[in-house]
């Protein structure tokens, strides 16, 4: 087994075989596949839907299958599902079915790839005008690209699938007389789309002669509150732990109307970025009940919660906050089903023609930056593939305890990103 990505920022997918032949010298050239990427796909609103519903599911599944983790977590769970739906365009057979309980694709592979294209052009046109963080143009982007061995052998169903729906053209390198130039190269692409804030994504060793494949996805999402919090108003202010201990951190606050719930042992506040499409929801249970309500986090859990939210005059104070996360999911995605994925009996004959591929881990990291002027966040997977082997006076919302957090898109209600703050300090 490769040596784990801690450094991952993107999503990566390596596929190696268990027997290859001498590949040619690394080249320039794109051999991608003569279909273009479809514009404005033909998907009907109820597709999109279900895809959509699917991916909130999958999210509060993962949530539950790695709570018991300890700290802050932070993930992306539209990147993971990006990945392994580019990962599922190439599996057949049980390995297919297997991956589409888990990761609760419900559409057909001829209807799920373009729900996924038109999803992602959905986002990409967010922003129009907005600002992010920095005071730069508001930034949500998802891109794709694959790197392949020159003169190996991709079945041209699976790269059209990939660059109609995904843009992925394919990239042709030479992993088996040059692994250390290839790594390289995709290394420089990676900073190039993360604005240099990831390099040299892929450590040494990790790409070697046996890798055929590397499909790369990145997420960056980089947005301004539309309503900024007040620099002076900033105090520091007592965070409470779960074991009744308290941290001191600095406390964001300001007096707004936001949409808001409060009931059944739970506030809730919706903060919109500028532009008003998307927007961080912040789920607090009461005080002494987080362990409780996490347990029972579903994807109808937060829609319930959103469908009851009502525009009040808040009162919010609020921590700020900045911290990344690690996931090693390989044991997790099994746990959750898709055991034959990672075994000798995947079938991803769907990407080669041949029955030698297998999963052999899924690793995934994600960092988030909140302050008084916005957010910043990115996250990545990889999946490593080798041998088969309104009241008068203001409500008061003080989030000074554990809270569950997301980010998602409000006219979609793709959920992007999912968080969990136990301290702030950490």
């Amino acid at each position: 087994m490769r040596t784990p990505w801690l450094n991952v920022l993107l999503v990566c997918i390596l596929l190696s075989l268990a027997a290859c032949g001498p590949g040619r010298p690394a080249q320039a050239q794109v051999a991608q596949s003569d279909k273009p990427r479809v514009q404005s796909p033909a998907v009907p609103s109820s597709d999109l839907a279900e895809l959509v519903a699917g991916n909130s599911a999958f999210a509060f599944d993962l949530y539950q299958a790695i709570r018991e983790k300890p700290g802050n977590l932070f993930y992306s769970p539209y990147s993971i599902s990006v990945a392994l739906a580019m990962t599922y365009a190439g599996a057949r057979g049980t390995t297919e079915r297997q991956m589409a309980d888990v990761l609760r694709f419900t559409l057909p592979q001829d209807r799920l790839h373009p729900a996924f294209n038109l999803l992602d052009q959905a986002l990409a046109s967010r922003g129009a005008g907005a600002k992010s963080k920095d005071g730069k143009p508001f930034r949500l982007s998802v891109v794709n690209s694959l790197w392949g061995q020159a003169g190996y052998k991709f079945l041209p169903a699976f790269l059209d699938t990939l660059a109609e729906n995904y843009g992925a053209g394919l990239r042709l390198v030479d992993f088996h007389s040059a692994p250390e130039a290839a790594r390289k190269a995709i290394n420089d692409w990676v900073s190039d789309q993360t604005e240099g804030k990831i390099k040299d994504l892929i450590p040494q060793g990790a790409i070697d002669t046996l890798t055929r494949l590397v499909l790369a996805n990145a997420i960056y999402f980089n947005a301004a509150w539309m309503y900024p919090f007040d620099r002076d108003a900033t105090q520091t202010g007592p965070f409470y732990l779960l074991d009744g201990s308290q941290v001191t951190v600095p406390m964001m606050r300001q007096d707004k109307h936001f949409r808001y719930f409060a009931g059944d042992g739970v506030q809730a506040v919706e903060l919109p970025y500028d532009g008003g499409e998307v927007s961080m929801v912040i789920l607090v249970p009461d005080m002494g009940t987080f362990p409780a309500f996490e347990q029972s986090l579903t994807a109808d859990t937060v829609a319930n919660i959103l469908s009851k939210m009502e525009m009040t005059n808040l009162s919010l104070t609020m921590p700020k906050f900045k911290y990344d996360a690690t996931l090693s999911l390989a044991a997790t995605l099994k746990a959750m089903g898709m055991p034959d994925a990672f075994s000798p009996d995947a079938d991803f004959s769907g990407m080669d023609g041949t029955r030698n591929l297998a999963i052999t881990d899924v690793f995934h990291k994600a960092f988030v930056a909140v302050d008084e002027a916005g957010t910043e966040a990115a996250a990545a997977t990889a999946v490593v593939i080798g041998l088969t082997a309104m009241p008068v006076s203001p409500v008061e919302l003080t989030v000074d305890r554990p809270f569950v957090f997301l980010i998602r898109d409000i006219q979609t209600g793709v959920i992007l990103f999912v968080g969990r703050v136990l301290n702030p300090a950490a």
